[in-house]
């Protein structure tokens, strides 16, 4: 019996790296690695304009995320350097004491930027989170293309207490289901909470919650302006309840 659990755990393991290194090669194939706008110290497997052979700004950009969306199945958040991961990104990069010698987890990873930028800027380990497997495969892609170590932790994170000391989230506040279970999240975390908010009709950043400590002026992509002013905020300990 023990032998045939041990045969079922190594066939699950093979199964799991080769789903990864399936992901990895659709990444691969559907991006092109490209420096980012904001934060040009990084480079990402992105479908920005930028990135893509023959494109030209603003050409087109809609119709490549919609052909990916159909192909992965979901919105591919992994391959597009939105303006509250580049701010945060830019924000970590220019503030590295923030980071530097200490565990960091990025919720909502997407691809990685904040994360990236974390290790770059002396982190002691950094997790990235997400609940889409591609994006913990643009992760790691990412990683290896910066020379960073990033560990990757699949799934939904929300309900449980970040152990972290110090938790970055880049863009979670665009719509209100996840804003509602972000927020606890986020109020339960023991360390240090830094949060990057773009300018949006529709923003459910509460009140009451969050102090201002930056501002950029970021280059959006998909967005309805060229760029956006994005905020960096703070969790105010005090505020939470």
């Amino acid at each position: 019996m023990s032998v045939r659990i041990r045969s079922a755990a190594v066939e699950d393991d093979a199964q799991d790296a080769e789903d990864a290194e399936d992901a990895e090669d659709f990444v691969r194939a559907h991006t092109r690695l490209a420096a980012v706008p904001y934060v040009p110290e990084v480079r990402l497997r992105l479908i920005t304009p930028g990135a893509v052979p023959g494109a030209v700004p603003d050409a087109g950009g809609d119709d490549r995320m919609y052909e990916l969306w159909e192909r992965a199945g979901r919105l591919p958040f992994w391959a597009c350097p939105w303006a509250g991961g580049q701010a945060l990104a830019r924000h970590v990069l220019d503030h590295p004491e923030i980071v530097r010698g200490r565990t960091v987890l990025d919720l909502a990873t997407g691809s990685g930027l904040v994360a990236v930028a974390a290790a770059l800027a002396g982190a002691a380990l950094v997790v990235a989170n997400d609940v889409d497997p591609y994006a913990l495969a643009a992760v790691r892609v990412n990683a290896r293309a910066n020379g960073v170590a990033v560990r990757v932790a699949g799934g939904d994170l929300l309900d449980g207490t970040p152990p972290q000391q110090v938790v970055l989230a880049g863009d979670v506040y665009y719509e209100e289901p996840l804003a509602r279970r972000v927020t606890p999240f986020l109020s339960r975390a023991g360390g240090d909470v830094l949060i990057g908010v773009p300018d949006r009709a529709c923003s459910y950043l509460p009140e009451g919650v969050f102090e201002q400590v930056g501002v950029h002026q970021v280059p959006t992509f998909l967005e309805d302006a060229p760029s956006k002013r994005t905020a960096i905020y703070r969790l105010s300990k005090h505020c939470v309840t």
